[in-house]
């Protein structure tokens, strides 16, 4: 048995360090299954996992927990901006907007409490530790990560912020939830209605592609070619069928039109009355996409590189003998497939034409999913080395006693949203499959958490028994609520937000999962998933760089 003590009593060996990071992950993701009142903590009980393994006597050495701690939320913030980089920048067009004003406000009135707090505690309570509570009452674990790399360059040697972050959290999520609740019964909510009008407003906000039927009457069009035809109306739209002397075919762009044709158009919904205005009518009593339409669709995915970075355009479309390409769907979005956009791949495009010409354009654009499922390598540390070079750079802000740095967290993040988004104008290939990018994202926050909670064990329990740890509960409950009252009562009154999105702009302010299951079992609709995505990406990049600066910035006044 001297192998068992061996592999328990020499911390510095890899054994005992794979062992213990094992040991303290996998305890903490079983216990993290746990639900109470249908809210579980997930992934975060892995911190308290390692408090637990640390109190019995499992330890690693101090730079290994450094190391593992800065990989973990490298890896956690770069696969979440590789995930929302296609959607970031549209989720601020119309309702977005909103919802994003509304979380920024949200995330200023958390600083503003926690401030306050802190002059008001600043007897009882540290800065560092005050951001400790601020990061455990919003649940935000790369903005503590953001944090603690703040602080080792100030050379802060106080206590673990992590301890204050740790008693803070479990009230945090709960607290959440409990502004959701109050909210809904001081407005007298009647989900149903709720869901009714969310499904209203999504009908009247819908910018995805539609589909419509129009007959050409106006005597105007005889003998135009579509292509003509869209620069007259100064308005996109693919016209997919076009029934002629009772045949169906697939038009192209040079196709000429004849009084009587009748045309399935996709366009934009704005596109709608003046598109079947030119023509001369719509019709809403055929359907050429019926199953007597000899013309076929498919919908096709991108799989080969060198498509990445093209444009419809360039696909030439008019060799394939009446292909159309009437959607792309992209990351959960669905797009018009302008003549200028840049196809990527992962993009699955919706085309309509005759059965070869379709197989030809599948043979071009690739449609082999297994070349998916490898891993785009050079992508991902092409990326992270640009993150942690971006992270590293400093911004001297006068007046300031340190530069800013954008650090792990901010770095990797903003390259990675980049890539997401543009990365195919440089050839990058940024698809990662949903099940790789959960499970690299998974294993830098359980790396993180495990890291931060064997680091802090002895301070958490002192804090809770001896200290200040009662307190920093209290602190963080009121950092918790006050922000959400009050921005969920603004939502409601001024701007009428529906209440399944406040829910969802809450989860989604404090990058919090568990709020966001709460809210799935207040309706079927995905309304509060919706505004959870809208709000994500702009809440963690703020909540990442505001602990630097509230530390920054204050840092004068620390004695």
């Amino acid at each position: 048995m001297s192998w068992l003590v061996s592999l328990f009593a020499d911390p510095a060996t890899s054994a005992h360090i794979i062992f213990v990071y094992s040991l303290v992950i996998a305890a903490g993701t079983l216990l993290g299954h746990i639900r109470v009142a249908g809210v579980s903590l997930g992934a975060t009980f892995i911190l308290f996992a390692g408090l637990a393994a640390s109190q019995l006597g499992l330890s690693v050495p101090s730079e290994v927990l450094t190391l593992m701690r800065d990989f973990g939320l490298t890896l956690f913030v770069f696969f979440i901006g590789l995930q929302v980089g296609p959607s970031f920048f549209s989720s601020f067009k119309s309702g977005g907007l909103l919802l994003n004003g509304l979380t920024a406000l949200l995330v200023l009135l958390g600083i503003a409490v926690t401030i306050a707090l802190y002059f008001l505690c600043s007897g009882w309570v540290s800065l560092p530790q005050m951001m400790g509570v601020h990061y455990g009452a919003v649940t935000n674990t790369p903005g503590l990560g953001a944090t603690q790399e703040a602080l080792d360059v100030l050379h802060y040697a106080g206590e673990n912020i992590a301890v204050a972050y740790a008693c803070a959290y479990p009230l945090g999520v709960v607290g959440t939830i409990t502004c959701a609740i109050i909210l809904r019964y001081a407005f007298r909510i009647n989900l149903a209605e709720e869901d009714k009008h969310w499904e209203d407003e999504k009908k009247a906000q819908n910018h995805e592609p539609i589909y419509f039927h129009v007959e050409a009457t106006n005597s105007g069009i005889e003998g135009r070619k579509i292509s003509e035809v869209r620069e007259i109306i100064a308005r996109p739209f693919i016209a997919s069928r076009i029934l002629r002397e009772g045949q169906i075919s697939s038009p192209t762009a040079d196709t000429a039109l004849k009084r009587g044709d009748i045309l399935r158009i996709v366009a934009a919904p704005e596109s709608r009355l003046p598109v079947s205005a030119f023509f001369g009518r719509e019709r809403d009593d055929v359907d050429l996409a019926a199953d007597k339409s000899p013309v076929s669709t498919r919908t096709i995915l991108i799989t080969r590189s060198k498509i990445n970075g093209m444009t419809v355009k360039d696909l030439a479309l008019s060799r394939f003998d009446g292909v159309n390409i009437t959607r792309v769907f992209r990351a959960g979005m669905t797009l018009f497939p302008y003549s200028n956009l840049h196809l990527q791949v992962g993009d699955q495009v919706y085309c309509v034409g005759p059965e070869a010409a379709l197989q030809r354009l599948e043979s071009i654009l690739g449609n082999k999913i297994k070349k998916l499922y490898h891993p785009n390598i050079l992508t991902i540390f092409v990326g992270l080395a640009a993150g942690i070079l971006l992270g590293s750079v400093p911004i001297v802000i006068p007046g300031l006693p340190v530069p800013l740095k954008l650090g792990l967290a901010g770095g990797p993040l903003i390259v990675s949203i980049l890539i997401g988004r543009f990365g195919c104008f440089m050839k990058l290939v940024s698809f990662t499959t949903q099940s790789v990018s959960m499970m690299m994202r998974e294993l830098g926050i359980s790396l993180f958490l495990a890291s931060v909670g064997l680091a802090a064990s002895q301070g958490f329990v002192d804090a809770m028994t001896n200290g200040n740890g009662p307190l920093y509960v209290g602190l963080g409950l009121l950092i918790t609520v006050i922000p959400l009252l009050i921005v969920g009562t603004i939502a409601r009154c001024v701007f009428h937000v529906n209440y399944h999105s406040i829910v969802g702009l809450m989860a989604g302010a404090t990058t919090d999962p568990p709020v966001l299951a709460y809210a799935a079992t207040l309706s079927e609709n995905n309304s509060s998933a919706v505004a959870y995505s809208t709000v994500y990406p702009l809440a963690m990049f703020l909540r990442i760089l505001t602990g630097q600066l509230i530390l920054v910035v204050l840092w004068p006044f620390v004695s």
